[in-house]
């Protein structure tokens, strides 16, 4: 059939509607075919086979009454006789007898003109044995046995009725197909039922899925008894619910973040908007007015940047691992340090490897590299060493360090030591560094006891 023509079409939405909608009713279908298709060839070789087998039993039976019968014809003399006994009449009944071709005895009531007579003298003359069968409303097969004899001898030709034959045949047919029809309505019944056993799981994970808290819940897919192939798709699942999870919670707190770190700004631009409107300008107010609010704004702009930012590259906390010392020097490298800074990154193994990978290790380091660049005299060291639980990182420079008062607050976001300075910071590079850090299990920290200068700690997971 042309793929392109009307009926093709048709035919095709109509089996498109058809079609079961549900994977259980799909599965079903397909097993209910391949069982029609294996049982219809099982019951037509059966019914062949039985049909055969009643064939050879009406041939055997036609050939012991033709033995039978045989034991009452002597072709010993010049002309074949047959000697009557007490029961012949019941030999006699559909059995013919030919010396050559003629008849030397024949079935009372049976007229040689007939389909029965004019096959029995067909065998007969043939004096061959073979058998053969008429067909109709009452079919008849007919079997010939030659008997040899010194005036050619003669042949029995006996005659059976088939009808009794052909009714056990259809019985059995009718018997076949209507057993056929219960095995396809239990094969299909018990495939729904098994199939329907096995998606209950699937369906106990949808119901699961749909009543779950998106970000505050811990159920997982996988902590059922599941098969394989299930418990598979439970962990994917986990691992995909666990990412969108850690999005959620990622977005909430850059939501946060940025209303809290907005609101600073903000309200100093609505306190000079209010302070302009309510007393009179002079050109220097003015200009004062427009210095605070670009300020402000200048502000917001590096906040919004540096959320955004982060937002957009996301927290690449996946598992993985990075040797320290490459990851330390491309970090140090991206960044621009003044001229008049030494800036030198080393470890104390080289071969030191952290358990994170290395975009997370420099995500890490880079905002504490950046905060020792700014403030430091001369120099500036990055050095990687063996930890108690790992591996840390200390970040130290030569600058005035942390005012003790601030302490406290290093690591709140927008937090400065010095609101007033020159650089550009929004004080967010050390609370996203410890946040980035914490989310892998590891820790920021700021020393103290260290003189003079500042040194940071960043200790992670061991490789």
């Amino acid at each position: 059939m042309n793929r392109e023509s009307p009926m093709y079409r048709t035919v095709s939405r109509l089996a498109t509607r058809l079609a079961p909608r549900t994977l259980r009713g799909r599965l079903s279908l397909v097993a209910l075919t391949g069982a029609a298709l294996l049982i219809t060839v099982l019951t037509v070789a059966f019914n062949a086979v039985a049909r055969q087998h009643l064939q050879r039993q009406a041939d055997d039976e036609l050939r012991t009454r033709a033995a039978a019968v045989a034991t009452t014809v002597d072709t010993s003399g010049p002309v074949p006789r047959v000697h009557e006994g007490s029961h012949d009449d019941l030999l006699d009944s559909n059995v013919w007898i030919y010396a050559g071709s003629r008849p030397a005895e024949a079935p009372p009531h049976t007229d040689p003109g007939s389909a029965v007579g004019r096959a029995a003298r067909s065998l007969g003359v043939g004096g061959t044995r073979s058998c053969a069968s008429l067909g109709g409303a009452r079919p008849v097969r007919l079997c010939a046995l030659p008997l040899p004899g010194r005036a050619g001898g003669a042949t029995i030709v006996t005659a059976l009725d088939l009808a009794p034959y052909r009714s056990s045949a259809d019985s059995l047919l009718y018997g076949s197909l209507a057993l056929d029809a219960v095995m396809l309505a239990c094969t299909y019944t018990l495939t729904r039922l098994a199939v329907g056993h096995a998606l209950r799981p699937v369906r106990a994970m949808t119901d699961q899925a749909t009543q779950w808290d998106t970000v505050a819940a811990d159920e997982r897919f996988g902590a059922s008894s599941l098969p394989a192939e299930l418990a598979l798709l439970g962990a994917s699942l986990d691992a995909l619910l666990d990412r969108i999870r850690a999005l959620l919670r990622h977005e909430r707190q850059l939501t946060a973040e940025l209303s809290h770190e907005l609101r600073t700004p903000l309200s100093r631009v609505i306190a000079e908007l209010d302070w302009y409107g309510n007393r009179p300008r002079t050109p220097a107010d003015t200009r004062a007015t427009h210095t605070a609010i670009a300020q402000a704004a200048a502000s917001m702009r590096t906040i919004c940047d540096t959320l955004l930012l982060d937002a957009r590259d996301g927290f690449p906390t996946a598992p993985g691992t990075a040797v320290a010392l490459p990851a330390l020097r491309h970090a140090a490298a991206q960044l621009d340090a003044p001229g008049h800074l030494t800036l030198t990154v080393t470890a104390q193994e080289p071969g030191l490897a952290v358990g994170v990978s290395a975009a997370l290790l420099e995500r890490i380091v880079s905002p504490l590299l950046a905060n020792s660049l700014r403030y430091a005299r001369s120099r500036v060291s990055v050095r990687a060493r063996p930890g108690p639980d790992g591996v840390c990182v200390d970040v130290t420079d030569d600058g005035p360090g942390v005012p003790p008062p601030f302490v406290g607050q290093l690591f709140v976001p927008g937090r400065r030591a010095d609101p007033g300075g020159a650089h550009g910071g929004a004080g967010l590079g050390l609370p996203l560094a410890r946040r980035l850090a914490r989310s892998v299990g590891g820790e920021v920290r700021y020393d103290e006891q260290h003189t003079p200068g500042a040194r940071f700690t960043v200790c992670l997971p061991p490789a």
